[in-house]
């Protein structure tokens, strides 16, 4: 198998709101959009982020058409992690954790989205 891409889709009940997160403040853009649907990309980070909105029809399987669920957080390792804090935090975002290190070497901090999705930085010490 050759995969040829990857994408994230995580339902919310705000699609503008999780997107303006993505784009304001980690530096994705629009690649395309639908009522209910924005896809993300991002020139470095491998991966596209696509929010749909709770409740669409044409989410299947419909069983797990809820929203994006606890314990979900969306994790991008980054070069200087305390200047992205320090960026994104004056920006205005929530601040869930602020950069911590952990003994086996993991630096990290973690935001929350308007839909509470956790957004979280890590740089490797």
């Amino acid at each position: 198998m050759k995969i040829t891409g990857t994408a994230l889709s995580l339902n919310v009940p705000d699609v503008a709101a999780s997107a303006d997160f993505a784009t304001r403040h980690l530096g994705f853009s629009e690649a395309m959009s639908a009522d209910g649907f924005v896809s993300l990309s991002h020139p470095t980070a491998g991966v596209n982020i696509v929010f749909l909105a709770v409740g669409l029809s044409t989410f299947k399987p419909e069983r797990i058409a809820g929203p994006a669920g606890q314990g979900l957080l969306i994790a991008f390792e980054v070069e200087d992690l305390d200047a992205e804090f320090a960026r994104i935090s004056a920006a205005g975002a929530e601040v869930v954790t602020p950069p911590e290190t952990e003994p086996w070497g993991e630096r990290y901090c973690q935001f929350t989205d308007p839909n509470g999705i956790v957004w979280q930085l890590v740089q490797w010490v």
